[in-house]
């Protein structure tokens, strides 16, 4: 996030794409409900009619899987209307002219026949965002989890780069992060590409320095991805580690993933219940709960944050830190001899530039947001307020693309997936709650009504779900929430394995998968 959650109450207009945030991230967005009861003009793209469209002064339901095409027609008609910042193109950013000749032929005319949405209201979107003097963007997975989901970020970047809409109070392109400390774990090196602090692996310099720390020489290649890995298994690779999360549920297509971890020589799972994912395991070593645990957390906004433990650990649980360790030193690497958070989070700081100004004294006194590059430095609220990293932002010549599969006689309509407010993830706590659990008890397809008519099923009865990938049986639920030709359910629950039916595609660079589209028949029971 290049911004503060504190600034969702300051912008003029607010362009959310993407994003659920109202039951993915609804105590963050108390602040753009404030923002709106303030007199903000709330745009909302997204298939379906989210509680945010009922909030929203504009709605855009695009089809699944058009954000490009989208974004495109917006940018096309920012420079048509010559809403651009000319000053700050000028002085902070290179590529524009390319890409100003780039969008002159992607209208908003032409964006209507892919996305759906109507030129004149894709047009009022972009005049609206492009005429703000504080223009935020807020978007979570359903921009990335596309297999153009690198093309749909930049193309978010070229809107608030065409207007000068980014390093300023109410501004920012602002990515909410999913978890709690995914951000955190981004920081710290879990990357296959990047050490602590986004240093990457293949600059000599860093390797340098990491080697020097490590005591030990440092490969320069880059990492494998999971999907890569999961591909491995049982090949290249024969053992594997997978801490805290349930990948058989939340990763697409459950029938290769779970064939690829049953095809392991050793599969090790770190959890605090075990989950569907723990029940593959060879061995399963039982982690401490948040509640139990000391260290430190790095939040969406970039706010580094202290946690302390509330309750001791339950029987032999530990926290992970220590389980990792332990088994790294049997496995003879030294320099894993720590006995406390404290000299982790320390060496951290040491390595990372980001975090540089940074020590357990120091975050046990107060919370900072990153980058921290000195000892007396208070933090950064908002990046790139002077200047962008590398100097200059950076315009991207993007093309729209299909998704990976589209509608087709044999399956011919759009699945998309995502959370829900009651049923957390996997629900690997969330369904372990009676209160919870009571609110939601079981997952249901959301159908239009006039659909459910259509294609002879019955609301509150069973239905048969297929993709290329296979089948499932999921309760239909009659909502004008899912437009016409589209149905939308959740990967929360074991008993209804949605992402069996997905995964047809990634992004070629992140090799994040296109959980958001995914071709299916339906058919009743």
């Amino acid at each position: 996030m290049s911004n503060p959650l504190i600034d969702m109450q300051k912008p003029d207009v607010i362009f959310c794409i993407g994003t659920n945030m109202t039951e993915c991230h609804p105590v963050a967005a108390t602040g753009l409900k404030k923002a709106v009861a303030r007199g903000a003009k709330l745009i909302v793209a997204d298939p379906r009619r989210i509680g945010l469209a009922d909030m929203s002064h504009l709605y855009l339901p695009l089809r699944v899987g058009s954000d490009t095409a989208l974004l495109l027609g917006m940018a096309h008609v920012i420079a048509r209307e010559g809403l651009m910042d000319e000053a700050f193109i000028a002085t902070r950013t290179v590529g524009f002219d390319d890409f100003f000749e780039h969008i002159s032929e992607w209208t908003p005319e032409w964006a209507e026949t892919i996305t759906g949405v109507p030129a004149k209201d894709i047009e009022t979107a972009a005049i609206w965002y492009g005429s703000a003097d504080k223009g935020a963007i807020y978007y979570t997975l359903g921009i990335t989890e596309h297999i153009c989901g690198v093309e749909n970020v930049q193309s978010l970047c070229n809107l608030a780069l065409m207007t000068g809409n980014v390093g300023r109070e109410g501004t920012g392109i602002n990515p909410m992060r999913g978890q709690n400390n995914i951000q955190g774990a981004g920081d710290s090196g879990a990357l296959p590409n990047n050490y602590p602090g986004f240093q990457a692996v293949t600059e000599p310099e860093n390797q340098e320095k990491f080697a020097a720390a490590y005591g030990r020489e440092i490969d320069m290649e880059k990492g494998i991805t999971k999907v890569t890995a999961l591909e491995l298994c049982g090949a290249e690779l024969h053992a594997m580690l997978i801490d805290g999360e349930n990948t058989l549920l939340s990763d697409p297509h459950r029938v290769h993933c779970e064939h690829a971890l049953r095809s392991l020589a050793h599969l090790v799972v770190i959890d605090i219940f075990l989950t569907e994912t723990a029940q593959l395991a060879d061995v399963v070593l039982p982690a401490t709960a948040w509640g139990e645990t000391d260290g430190v957390c790095t939040n969406t906004e970039r706010r580094v944050q202290r946690l302390r433990a509330a309750v001791p650990p339950a029987g032999e649980a530990k926290p992970d830190w220590w389980i990792i360790c332990q088994i790294a030193q049997r496995l003879g690497f030294k320099g894993f001899d720590f006995d406390s958070p404290k000299p982790i989070f320390n060496e951290l700081c040491r390595l990372s530039p980001i975090y540089a100004g940074l020590d357990w004294e120091r975050i046990e006194k107060g919370e900072y947001q990153w980058p921290v590059p000195h000892k007396a430095h208070p933090g950064t609220p908002r990046l790139h307020e002077e200047e962008f990293i590398n100097g200059r932002g950076v315009f991207s010549n993007v093309h729209y693309r299909d998704p990976a599969e589209t509608i087709s006689a044999a399956f011919p309509v759009w699945l998309t997936t995502g959370r829900r407010l009651q049923s957390y993830h996997t629900r690997t706590q969330t369904g372990r709650a009676q209160g919870i659990d009571y609110l939601l008890s079981e997952e249901s397809l959301e159908v239009n009504p006039a659909d459910i008519e259509k294609w002879q099923l019955a609301n509150g009865e069973w239905c048969k779900m297929s993709s290329a990938r296979g089948s499932i049986t999921i309760k239909v639920k009659a909502t004008n929430r899912s437009p016409r030709g589209t149905v939308f359910a959740s990967f929360s629950f074991g008993d209804v394995p949605v992402n069996l039916l997905t995964g047809s595609g990634y992004d070629p660079v992140t090799h994040t998968a296109e959980l958001k589209v995914c071709p299916v028949r339906l058919e009743p029971l």
